[in-house]
């Protein structure tokens, strides 16, 4: 008996649907992630007319291209941290680079999601999510890995790192370039040093080969015969690579390309046409959002972002955040608020200079060709501002001044967006409850038995006091200074902390009584802040380096991390503490090396000072 054709039809899809039982989740697009790194928007398609980037460049004409996408912080480990969960490092307690703090119970990096989905979850190769790693959340995650290995049919999410253009990739000049030197745009904070002139023009070589690293990605998935279906996202894991870019809390280091292919079949899952420009703003937390909203999965009520593509977008956002902490072994604090034309930077410790001595920035050879023209009076007011103490805010307007170099926050005619952004700051931390206000040598006892996101939700995290003392201690205001004074006897360590602290910014004469009796203080953090407060107004220095040789003693590497980075500046006064920092200089790292590294740092300038 011959079939007619309905039927066979039937029977072909009946037959299709046993071999594949995930017929459903096939229907879902696949999602491909291309990520660069250290790299802002230097690309052809955002303007930059010396980049030669020509497979991204056409990318972008068949794409969405997004002029205002931002990472939540200036370095990849805690950016890619808010990748993997949807959420803020600052409300998670995994703000500080690669410190590695348990995140709460409830937290699940979100390729799991797809996982459980029927997704296929590959990762070549980098991870460094600033946390407890979930392995489970990949099927793959290796320099091998690739959707390849997935079964017939089974839709998937894939990340390819490239790291081609990586801030290592400066480390060591190269001999011969393609692009030329001397005809490279140097932004008004660089001086024209040969080392600035061959590191930017190494750099934009390094993007070409990472733009040829993207061509050749996207071509496998169309000889694949998957780009029909393949939602493909480009974007970079932070700004970068010249010294002031990567990790510093200005466009250069925040702000990233990001681009967006939706194919014909998936292209009503976005409000704007493929080939057209988004001004929206787009921050790291919406990624995980933005993903399982592509996939039609619920999107978690934890996640702290929105989607902006899929069946679960949301309104566009006011504004977009920012962060700093400890980048590798120098303790700084930043925050930041990014709307469409104006950036505010709030610094909580204005007494750190920007170019604090980073060994990993120095191995470039032009941060020590700049720093040398510093050093020798030799840069104009813009140019030396990098080695110079901070303001407690920042404000520039974006348009205006796209290098960030014109500080607007003292100016009576912006006084209005001032007060709205430092508002719009006040209103973020408090909201996630922000523990980047408790020391780094307390997180880090915590933490050993407490999530620090569970820990500020608790009654033993006073927030309102500690941001309010901190928001003093970092005003530069004389007026606070009987206030930081009587928080040193407060209950809270976190207290203690930021009123000493304060007395440093302001280089504040009194409180020396009250200073000398922190010394004594059962917190480590606070006995070293206490130090760091005598020794810069001069009221106790042998106390105080007495109290900072004593804390590398401790078992807490933190504790250790926080006096090297005071001792550092006492040049030869530092002698009654160099035999422990030997010590530290040979140990094996605990966790990671920041401590060691800091104290090899001091060793040779105290060596230099003599």
């Amino acid at each position: 008996m011959q079939m007619n054709k309905l039927t066979r039809k039937i029977l072909f899809a009946i037959l299709a649907i046993a071999l594949h039982p995930s017929v459903k989740a096939q229907d879902r697009p696949n999602i491909l992630w291309i990520v660069s790194e250290d790299n802002t928007i230097l690309l052809g398609n955002y303007g930059d007319k010396f980049a030669t980037t020509p497979n991204l460049d056409q990318f972008a004409t068949e794409s969405i291209r997004y002029k205002n996408a931002f990472s939540t912080a200036p370095v990849c480990a805690p950016s890619r941290n808010t990748l993997i969960t949807g959420m803020y490092p600052p409300s998670l307690g995994t703000e500080h680079m690669r410190s590695t703090y348990p995140s709460p119970a409830f937290v699940k990096f979100f390729p799991k999601y797809l996982r459980e989905a029927g997704y296929y979850t590959t990762n070549n190769a980098k991870k460094d999510y600033n946390t407890t790693d979930q392995p489970d959340a990949w099927d793959e995650s290796s320099n091998k890995a690739t959707y390849k290995n997935r079964k017939p049919g089974q839709p998937f999410f894939a990340v390819f790192n490239l790291n081609v253009s990586h801030e290592s990739s400066l480390h060591e000049p190269l001999p011969a370039l393609k692009h030329d030197p001397e005809k490279v745009t140097l932004p008004p904070y660089h001086p024209a040093t040969p080392e600035l002139k061959h590191d930017w023009a190494q750099y934009y070589d390094k993007l070409e080969e990472m733009d040829r690293q993207f061509g050749k990605l996207l071509q496998e998935l169309k000889d694949e015969g998957l780009a029909e279906n393949t939602i493909v996202f480009y974007y970079a894991d932070n700004g970068g690579v010249l010294a002031r870019s990567k990790r510093f809390m200005y466009e250069s280091g925040l702000h990233v390309p990001l681009i967006v292919h939706l194919p014909p079949k998936y292209a009503h899952l976005a409000a704007q046409k493929q080939g057209s420009v988004s001004d929206r703003l787009v921050t790291f937390l919406d990624f995980a959002p933005t993903v399982l909203s592509l996939v039609d999965i619920k999107v978690p009520d934890y996640m702290q972002g929105g989607a902006f593509l899929g069946k679960q977008q949301q309104p566009e956002p006011q504004y977009a955040f920012g962060f700093r902490g400890r980048m590798d072994e120098r303790i700084d604090m930043s925050r930041s608020v990014r709307d469409k034309q104006f950036r505010y930077i709030r610094n909580y410790l204005p007494n750190k200079i920007y170019g604090q001595y980073l060994e990993y920035l120095w191995r470039a050879p032009s941060v020590k060709s700049w720093e040398d023209l510093y050093k020798a009076g030799k840069l104009n007011a813009v140019q030396s501002k990098f080695w110079e103490p901070k303001p407690a805010e920042e404000l520039f307007d974006v348009d205006a001044d796209p290098h960030n170099v014109h500080n607007l926050a003292g100016d009576p005619q912006y006084k209005k967006e001032l007060e709205r952004l430092r508002k719009a700051n006040e209103q973020w931390i408090r909201s996630y409850k922000d523990v980047g206000f408790i020391p780094e040598a307390i997180i880090y006892e915590i933490a050993k038995t407490t999530p620090l996101y569970d820990y500020a939700r608790s009654s033993k995290y006073n927030f309102e006091k500690i941001a309010a003392i901190a928001d003093l201690a970092s005003s530069r205001n004389a007026a606070n200074t009987q206030a930081l004074i009587k928080a040193l006897g407060d209950t809270d360590p976190s207290v203690r902390y930021w009123g000493a602290t304060g007395l440093t910014v302001l280089k504040a004469g009194s409180g020396k009584g009250a200073l000398q009796k922190a010394l004594k203080d059962p917190e480590p953090a606070v006995r070293i802040a206490a130090a760091e407060a005598l020794y810069v107004t001069g009221a106790d220095k042998p106390g105080a380096i007495t109290t900072l040789a004593d804390a590398l003693k401790s078992d807490n590497p933190y504790a250790r991390l926080q006096a090297l980075n005071i001792l550092d500046l006492t040049g030869k006064d530092a002698a009654p503490a160099i035999a422990e920092a030997e010590k530290i200089s040979v140990q094996k790292a605990e966790m990671f090396d920041y401590d060691i590294r800091a104290a090899k740092v001091l060793l040779n300038n105290f060596r230099n000072s003599k």
